[in-house]
């Protein structure tokens, strides 16, 4: 039995041939198909140079399984997300590995639906099945959609593809398709496009893997007669990551939007990460608005349009987003973290919107799944409607409620280190929240304290009630404690 170790709890992650291969690629596709028993899947590339060869593999193996595919060419997991819905197909895959370093690729899977396809529900019953395929019949198989030898690794790595397009399109069950009108039509409708103000707007789509969508958002507006002026920062799909890894997250990763904000004088900067389902605002004075606040500004702005309304978040920092579901009369209801879910929890309560503070935004409307593209319309119909910067949106709820942002550790046994925190605090807890990993309330400040699933790392988040040094403080207190 071939062992295939890329599998993860929520997706497909892996180091190129070390981990993900062609053959690997192939076998997903193929068991896919046959686990779920799929009609038509449609899958679609980031901008990774390896991500067109894999894709194809990956193709040939839902036909070899019995799928017929539909492909969407680049584009992000979101588009992934929405065509499945849209079509009506079985499935849906995005190969990606987002904000992984270079030598890394994957997969993002879903079924009918989009319902996300996770451990629990799918995936590692197809990583099962896809060891079981005999290596000499992949091989065989792959060679025939090739036409010819398979590429050598060198040369996989370099984008060159094994199977040929033209190989698979002759089977009459292979297809390119193309959603961007629908898609950007549908994102188009979670705001009203025709009151937005004159707004000036920098778009940083790291190493070009959303530049399609955005080009595609722009023409709409413009054949709208939409006043939003896009400046264009690394625009052009380079699969060589010439600006770094794309993952804005990282403080090293800002400078380029920020510079752009500043020097353009535009109102809003926005940066995304490799497949684009997360979006990173910056305000119109270049700084870096942490996805904690943002979460609370979109959740004022859909319980404006829909009272009462369900509004889901994670457990790692939530004071700010709880007061202002509250004062808005919706109904906060805290989920566990990570998109699964995240997701599942929507589902169950019907809720408008979820929000995680890594960025993640997920929408009822978008099969409750997660888009970089919606939370940007909707700030930026933010700042029109109230005539205030993002900074000044933001920075009564930041005063209100500063937070230390996620600090994260790396220790010998994160389930010790976590015992020893909790020991040192339990007696002066006022109230202890397990929803995800340990969370302890003081009255004036709070923490939450969780370990990594897949390497030695604990992750601190502290925040108080308007109060930065006391938030600076215990964030200090609680590193010391860690660390010693």
């Amino acid at each position: 039995m071939t062992s295939i170790t890329c599998f993860k709890a929520y997706d497909i992650r892996g180091e190129l041939i070390e981990q993900l291969t062609e053959s690997v690629a192939y076998r997903i596709g193929r068991a896919f198909a046959e686990e779920l028993q799929t009609r038509t899947v449609v899958v679609g590339a980031d901008v990774r140079k390896t991500s067109i060869p894999l894709k194809l593999a990956l193709s040939a193996g839902l036909l070899d399984g019995g799928a017929k595919v539909l492909d969407i060419g680049m584009a992000g997991t979101e588009e992934i997300y929405f065509a499945t819905k849209h079509l009506g197909v079985d499935g849906g895959i995005e190969v990606t590995a987002s904000h992984n370093p270079i030598n890394y690729n994957g997969m993002k899977l879903v079924k009918s639906g989009s319902v996300p396809i996770s451990g629990d529900s799918g995936l590692f019953a197809i990583r099962d099945r896809a060891q079981t395929y005999d290596e000499m019949n992949v091989q065989a198989r792959m060679i025939a959609y090739s036409g010819a030898e398979l590429v050598s690794d060198k040369d996989f790595l370099e984008g060159s593809h094994s199977i040929k397009e033209i190989k698979l399109l002759e089977t009459r069950r292979y297809e390119r398709v193309s959603c961007v009108n629908d898609y950007v039509l549908h994102l188009s409708e979670y705001i009203d496009y025709r009151k937005l103000k004159p707004i000036k707007l920098v778009v940083n789509a790291g190493n070009g893997a959303a530049g399609p969508a955005l080009d595609a958002i722009e023409l709409f507006f413009q054949h709208q007669n939409v006043p939003v002026e896009f400046v264009k920062v690394h625009h052009q799909a380079d699969g060589n990551f010439p600006n770094g890894i794309p993952n804005p997250l990282l403080p090293e990763n800002r400078a380029d939007t920020a510079d752009a904000v500043l020097a353009h004088k535009a109102d809003m900067g926005i940066a995304w990460d490799g497949d684009f389902d997360r979006c990173f605002l910056f305000d119109e004075q270049g700084e870096f608005v942490e996805g904690y606040y943002i979460v609370g500004l979109l959740a004022q702005a859909f319980l404006a349009k829909e009272k009462g309304a369900s509004i889901i978040y994670d457990p790692r920092v939530y004071w700010n987003t709880e007061e202002i579901v509250k004062t808005n009369g919706g109904k906060p209801i805290k989920s566990k973290t990570g998109h699964a879910f995240i997701k599942e929890r929507m589902r169950k309560e019907d809720a408008v919107y979820g929000g995680e503070m890594s960025a993640h935004h997920y929408f009822r409307d978008f099969a409750y799944c997660d888009s970089g593209m919606i939370p940007w319309m909707l700030v930026a119909e933010l700042i029109s409607a109230s005539g205030k910067p993002l900074s000044m949106l933001v920075k009564e709820r930041i005063a209100a409620f500063p937070s230390s942002g996620e600090i994260n550790s790396t220790v010998e046994n994160a389930g010790l280190t976590i015992k020893k925190v909790v020991e040192h605090y339990q007696d002066q807890a006022e109230h202890i929240d397990k929803t995800d990993g340990i969370g302890m309330e003081f009255g004036s400040w709070r923490f939450n304290l969780r370990k990594s699933n897949t390497e030695p790392v604990i992750r601190l988040n502290v925040e108080s009630k308007g109060d930065i040094p006391l938030m600076k403080e215990k964030t200090a207190e609680l590193m010391a404690l860690i660390t010693a």
